[in-house]
């Protein structure tokens, strides 16, 4: 069997397993394998071959690896929507805010709401931050 035909074997398998593991390294490895397909049916000799594979190889992988790790680093921040986004928000009460009970108007709209320590009395009107949402009610804690 030709050189050439086991270098794109090799290449089809690193290709086949970088898809499983997403790594990119397995795919750096047979980017390399396919240049030395290239550099095995042009004739060069196998200690040549090995020489194509192990540079391409180490470039790839010292090279363009870090570039690629790079760019996943640098993602933007995730982006809260929903209620979740309206955790850390500025609330204020429209009525007395207990342990139990109470109203505060978050950007807008109108929510019920408790305490988030259940001894405190938060009066109507008191700026108020948004500690946590359960289902429809706010948990809130005064302002300081």
């Amino acid at each position: 069997m030709d050189d050439w035909v086991i270098w794109l074997v090799l290449a089809v398998v690193l290709g086949v397993a970088e898809i499983f593991t997403l790594t990119a390294a397995l795919g750096l490895l047979g980017g390399a394998a396919l240049l030395t397909t290239v550099a095995a049916a042009i004739g060069l000799p196998v200690p040549l071959q090995l020489v194509v594979f192990t540079i391409s190889s180490v470039a790839g992988l010292v090279v363009l690896r870090p570039i690629v790790a790079r760019r996943h680093i640098r993602q933007p921040p995730l982006r809260r929507f929903g209620v979740e986004a309206l955790v850390g928000k500025t609330a204020y009460a429209v009525t007395e805010v207990t342990g139990r009970a109470g109203r505060v108007r978050i950007g807008g709209e109108e929510w019920s709401a408790r305490a988030y320590d259940e001894t405190l009395v938060i009066p109507e009107g008191a700026a108020v931050d948004v500690m946590q949402i359960e289902g429809a009610t706010a948990l809130v804690y005064p302002r300081e």
